[in-house]
């Protein structure tokens, strides 16, 4: 079960329930090696203290995840293995503001984080919007979308962007893995990120805002600093464009906001984007990069 949030009780009626069912049902990815996971499926994140109940009924998975998307684990094993990174320190529990990570941005910072993606249909028209509005937010890559779409990370990294570490198949609980399985899901995801042409990611989000201290201790190994987040518009639920604006446009200064821009449909995610980003910008918060 995710761990809660001090600020944020755990809803039991969503937490015991599997994350996002009809991803799962659409999503084959294959054999990633002896310590990966076969046949994994992706779900959208959600708040460390609310597991993920299922998709809106009728969403349509983008072209990242058809139903048969698999990776042949020759290409994966192939990939270089990532530049040896300095561990850093164990922390006990992740990053929830700007200022825990970042002591000297602006009083008035906020972090835009976009997770599940590289996908071909909304990550273009998210980095659209953000060079629109002058804007660098960080994107929590899965290696799966972005061993498929690599481009796409060489463009969030060309455009500013800071890409993290998301998992190679976004498995869900990863806490119930065991270390080794952890390691290979991070491991695994980082060398398609690097291979990509990135930057070796330094910040890691485990998927649902899941965490122990079996994944705390493989983040800080790789050199990974452990990041959540605090402002959460539940949009891979698609609860319509209204209410996705609604409670990003609660932000305050120094909050960490979560978005999507894959996993299935993000259009709503997108058309909220587009209000919401100049109207945080005109209330006088800063945008920046984890």
């Amino acid at each position: 079960m995710p761990i809660p949030r001090p600020s944020q009780p755990a809803d039991p009626s969503r937490s015991a329930s599997p994350f996002f069912p009809s991803r799962r049902r659409l999503l084959t990815w294959g054999t990633l090696g002896a310590a990966s996971l076969a046949s994994a499926a992706l779900a959208g994140c959600s708040d460390s203290a609310h597991a993920h109940t299922g998709a809106t009924p009728g969403e349509s998975p983008s072209d990242s995840f058809s139903p048969n998307a698999t990776v042949d684990p020759n290409a994966i094993s192939a990939l270089p293995s990532p530049a040896a990174a300095s561990p850093v320190a164990v922390r006990t529990k992740p990053v929830f503001k700007v200022h825990d990570i970042l002591p000297n941005a602006p009083a008035d910072a906020i972090a835009l984080t976009i997770d599940d993606g590289p996908d071909p249909v909304y990550t273009p028209q998210v980095l659209a919007l953000l060079r629109k509005y002058d804007i660098r937010a960080t994107f929590n890559v899965v290696g799966i979308p972005g061993h498929a779409h690599k481009d796409l990370i060489r463009q969030l990294a060309a455009d500013g962007h800071t890409v993290a570490n998301h998992t190679m198949t976004h498995p869900q609980p990863l806490s119930k893995r065991t270390p080794a399985e952890i390691e290979k899901q991070i491991t695994d995801a980082q060398s398609v990120i690097v291979d990509a042409g990135a930057p070796a990611p330094t910040l890691f989000r485990s998927p649902g805002g899941d965490w122990s201290p079996a994944i705390f201790a493989a983040a800080a190994k790789y050199g990974m600093l452990p990041i959540d987040w605090d402002v959460d518009p539940d949009d891979w639920k698609r609860p319509g464009v209204p209410k996705i604006t609604e409670k990003l446009m609660a932000a305050k200064p120094g909050d960490i906001l979560l978005c999507h821009d894959g996993g299935g449909n993000r259009s709503q995610t997108v058309d909220a984007l587009k209000t919401v980003l100049p109207a945080l910008k005109a209330k006088g918060l800063s945008f920046v990069t984890l």
